[in-house]
């Protein structure tokens, strides 16, 4: 059974089928998720929080072949949401480099981390949203113009513009 299949039988009550989606979908999923949170925990809770939020709506999809989009969305808006509502991310120990003595490019390496994170943290949430699905996530302009539902020549004026700022940005630091 291909992907719209599993759709439509999700949308007509089939449980198994819906678990099938989210099955499909559960990697890609948390990596959006964690990718904006930076936190295990939080990609989880929005994982968690997108599954209900697609399970009560999913009648309401129109085109199955969408699913994929449909679901990222839902998974970016959730994690645009929780941002916003924690004000401000405390990167937790896992995202920090552990130092160990002699290693000068590890410190390095993690400091340069560190300032691009706290960069990439003062983008508007549209342009760290792009930034962040572009060159973490690896998405092409197509597939994020898809996502964010804007023409592609829009999502490459944001891109340059996010990509700008981040380097009058950095720049000032370095």
């Amino acid at each position: 059974m291909n992907l719209e299949q599993l759709v439509k039988e999700a949308q007509r009550g089939d449980d198994e089928a819906f678990y099938q989606i989210m099955s499909l979908h559960k990697e890609k999923l948390y990596k959006v998720a964690y990718a904006f949170l930076r936190n295990e925990t939080d990609a989880l809770e929005a994982i968690q929080e997108t599954t209900c939020r697609a399970y009560l709506k999913l009648t309401s999809l129109k085109q199955p072949a969408y699913i994929t989009t449909w679901l990222t969305r839902i998974v970016i808006h959730l994690c645009t949401d929780e941002r916003k509502r924690k004000n401000r991310i405390v990167l937790d120990s896992s995202h920090r480099e552990t130092l160990r003595e002699g290693e000068a490019w590890e410190a390095e390496r993690a400091a340069t981390r560190l300032h691009l994170e706290e960069a990439l943290d003062r983008l508007s949430p549209l342009h760290r949203r792009i930034i962040i699905l572009k060159y973490f996530e690896d998405w092409t302009i197509r597939e994020i113009a898809s996502v964010l539902g804007h023409p592609e020549g829009t999502v490459k004026t944001w891109l340059h513009k996010a990509l700008g700022a981040l380097r009058q940005d950095l720049g000032k630091e370095w």
